[in-house]
């Protein structure tokens, strides 16, 4: 039986509505039609009707594990952090690790978290806490023993360690070069806990309205997880896997991306996984003192942050993977590291023309007003985190006093990077920030704390309206991820993955737009969640 939409508001795409819709076996097949003999009427009540929402950057799997451990996210004092871990530690006393995240940086002054404030909680066992931003983790002694760090330890390439005076480690380690340091000795994740990750973090995703999302974090061993959660129907949303290549390591695993690659198009028209694409990283945070910057850091005049790859070597790795017909997505937020970004691009198209690339830049929080209009140009699609369009207190507390007040401001050049042609999609970089995408639809317009501020929004000259935002959270990222075909609007033939919300959120004030609810979310015209 066919389900026929009406009574209600019916957003297709920008500036286009219909009256109607019908579906039939997961699909749209009409719209403004009238009803038939043997439709399911479905009355809106003057709800709102759009395409569900997808995520084009996030980290899902990273999410269900985090949600396995300790629970320090949005936590606010030292104190409240050691008390969650003391918790967990206690309640689970044979697991031989703590992992578990992520904390706010921004609590402490610089981020400079002591391994000696975890001890006084688990003196025994190895703590990890992953920071908000996911460059940065936190970890007791009994880590930094377990791997090995002294004060004669070199900081890795493209990575940093935090040091006391006398050069020991402090306990706060920055991007995956330090990182994996910990990491490498920590207990691999089993296929059964990560499965009930992704079965957590899909019904996660479905209650707030996503049914499309990525995983921009590929490791190995996660790839296969998302398999046998696919083939088991515990994945319920279409995932785009993104694997990860490090300067270290993208020659030994680039024969695995291509098989796994192979082995996701071989599981069938039913499979919810895709995997064509390659993730980047280019440089760190902001926050951390990491991102690359074209211009010194004002707490550090010696310190222009990390690029984590030599121009060669991000070319050579890049040719190989272009030339397997893998897209690429590269983190960049420092200005430095988006120009790296954008002349890779150009070399690429140089050397190897083609016209449907799609090369995606995640985050660009600093751009030099010259690279601003070669996204456009060389056809790189701008991916943003809507969520973090507004003066909170990682940019206010941590970023400013770094870069100072103008660059600062220079952040997120939303709508300077719309008037400029680029293709832009939204993520939610899931779980470094929240996952729910109507808490950050309305963000890009006001640009403001929740109590308002500032008065006119942070460089409100940048605000987008909030139709925009809709299309960058739907067609943006099914365009970004190939799928402009299958979903993203509302049109005869699509899959019929939609969503009801109580109310309109283009005519709903912007800062209210947060409260609207959800109603139901449609999946191939299945409803899977209903309020």
């Amino acid at each position: 039986m066919a389900q026929f939409f009406t009574g209600g508001t019916i957003w297709c795409s920008t500036a286009h509505y219909a009256t109607s819709l019908r579906i039939d076996n997961g699909r749209i097949v009409a719209l403004d039609d009238q009803p038939q003999a043997d439709d399911e009427i479905i009355d809106l009540q003057g709800r709102f009707l759009a395409p569900a929402f997808m995520d084009g950057h996030a980290h899902p799997l990273f999410a269900g594990r985090q949600a396995q451990g300790p629970l320090v996210n949005g936590l606010q004092t030292v104190a409240e952090i050691l008390a969650e871990v003391k918790r967990f530690a206690d309640e689970n006393p044979h697991q031989p690790w703590i992992i578990g995240g992520a904390y706010e940086a921004a609590i402490v002054e610089r981020g400079d978290f002591l391994a000696t404030w975890l001890d006084q909680v688990v003196p025994d066992r190895p703590v990890v806490l992953r920071a908000v931003d996911h460059h940065t983790i936190w970890v007791n002694t009994k880590a930094i023993e377990l791997a090995g760090i002294t004060a004669a330890t070199p900081d890795p390439d493209g990575g940093t360690i935090a040091r006391n005076p006398d050069g020991t480690a402090r306990g706060t380690l920055r991007e995956p070069a330090a990182m994996d340091l910990v990491m490498a000795q920590s207990p691999v994740a089993t296929m059964e806990k990560d499965v009930e990750a992704i079965t957590w973090a899909s019904q996660q995703y479905l209650q707030c309205g996503v049914t499309a999302a990525t995983d921009a974090w590929i490791e190995p061993g996660m790839a296969e997880s998302y398999i046998a959660a696919d083939k088991s129907g515990a994945l319920q949303i279409d995932m785009n896997l993104f694997f990860l290549a490090q300067p270290d390591s993208w020659q030994e695993r680039a024969a695995s991306f291509t098989q796994l690659r192979t082995e996701i198009q071989e599981l069938g028209p039913t499979s919810l996984l895709r995997a064509n694409t390659i993730k980047i990283i280019l440089d760190g945070a902001l926050s951390s003192g990491t991102a690359a910057l074209l211009e010194p850091y004002l707490d550090d005049p010696s310190s222009k942050g990390l690029l984590i790859w030599s121009d060669a070597l991000l070319l050579e790795a890049a040719t190989h993977f272009d030339a397997q017909g893998f897209q690429l997505h590269l983190h960049a937020i420092g200005d430095a590291a988006v120009r790296q970004g954008l002349d890779l691009i150009e070399m690429l198209s140089v050397n190897a023309p083609r016209s449907n690339r799609r090369a995606v830049i995640a985050h660009a929080q600093l751009i030099h007003p010259s690279d601003m209009p070669r996204f456009a140009q060389l056809g790189v699609i701008a991916n943003y985190q809507p969520l973090w369009m507004y003066l909170d207190p990682m940019n206010s507390k941590l970023i400013a006093p770094r870069i100072g007040d103008d660059r600062n401001d220079q952040q997120y050049q939303l709508a300077s990077m719309i008037a400029s042609g680029a293709q832009i999609a939204y993520g939610s970089d899931w779980p470094v920030t929240s996952h729910l995408p109507l808490e950050a639809l309305a963000v890009p317009t006001h640009r403001q704390t929740a109590d308002r501020q500032p008065v006119h929004g942070w460089s409100p000259q940048e605000s987008i309206s909030l139709e925009q935002s809709l299309s960058f959270y739907t067609h943006g990222v099914a365009y970004q991820n190939f799928n402009e075909d299958r979903f993203g609007t509302i049109a005869v033939g699509m899959q019929a993955d939609l969503m009801i919300l109580e109310s309109n959120p283009l005519t709903t004030p912007a800062h209210d737009v947060a409260q609207i609810k959800i109603i139901a979310v449609y999946k191939k015209g299945k409803a899977v969640f209903q309020a």
